[in-house]
């Protein structure tokens, strides 16, 4: 992975599911409700607090539940990526 996310941000893979079919009728991508589910790819170096340099909680390999608006959305390599911060990380699975 080429991105490197700083202080406490983690960069997320989302967790991409299958092609929907209710009946006969396929629900198109945009009525689709946003994955918060997602696996941890990069890992920033932590946050300072009271000037001592906390490390993240988090993982690369963790798979994590986040805010359904959490972060900003990238395309990298033809991937969608997300990168938030460590504290919209709500649980690791």
């Amino acid at each position: 992975m080429k991105i490197k996310p700083l202080a406490d941000r983690v960069v997320v893979e989302p967790n991409t599911t299958a092609e929907e079919k209710i009946g006969s009728i396929y629900v198109p991508d945009t009525a689709k409700e946003k994955p918060q589910e997602g696996k941890v790819v990069a890992v920033g170096s932590g946050r300072y607090e009271d000037g001592k340099l906390v490390a993240p909680e988090v993982k690369i390999g963790d798979s994590v539940l986040y805010g359904k608006y959490s972060g900003t959305e990238i395309k990298h390599g033809g991937k969608d990526y997300l990168i938030i911060r460590e504290s919209d990380i709500l649980a690791i699975v």
